[in-house]
């Protein structure tokens, strides 16, 4: 798409809608928020990148391959269960390394709320480049 409009509201919106992904992210545990809803606003602000640029411009502002960002995140919910498990012998038990001495919600509970947030934003964001891309094939053949 060639909108100069969307191309330069999307400079615009792109960090913001991406800092309130992560504000979502981090007020999930006492309020409404969290992981997935923190991820599925991240996923949004690439799919803008997306419209406005086109796919390549995406995978670029992304940085790394979208299914590698979501195995990180499985990975990251992983051992925060683990972590549980490994001090209190319970599976996704809270562990706070740092509440007791610091004062800081820092622990088990925040690593997996992260990993969510990730698997959730690259899983949406491969999803969404491989429709766009599929899309594009599909018109781009003369049959």
């Amino acid at each position: 798409m060639n909108s100069v409009i969307l191309s330069t509201a999307t400079r615009f919106l792109t960090p913001l809608i991406l800092i309130i992904s992560i504000f979502v992210l981090l007020r999930g545990h006492n309020e409404p928020g969290g992981g997935f809803i923190g991820g599925l606003l991240g996923a949004i602000a690439f799919a803008l990148i997306e419209k406005a640029r086109g796919v390549a411009e995406a995978r670029r502002a992304m940085r790394f391959d979208p299914l590698s960002i979501a195995g990180f995140g499985l990975a990251c919910c992983l051992f925060g269960g683990l972590w549980g498990a490994a001090v209190y012998g319970d599976f996704l038990r809270g562990v706070w390394p740092l509440y007791d001495e610091y004062g800081l919600p820092v622990g088990s509970i925040l690593l997996f709320d992260i990993g969510v947030y990730l698997a959730v934003v690259g899983t949406v964001c491969a999803i969404l480049f491989s429709l766009e891309d599929a899309g594009h094939d599909v018109a781009g053949r003369e049959d």
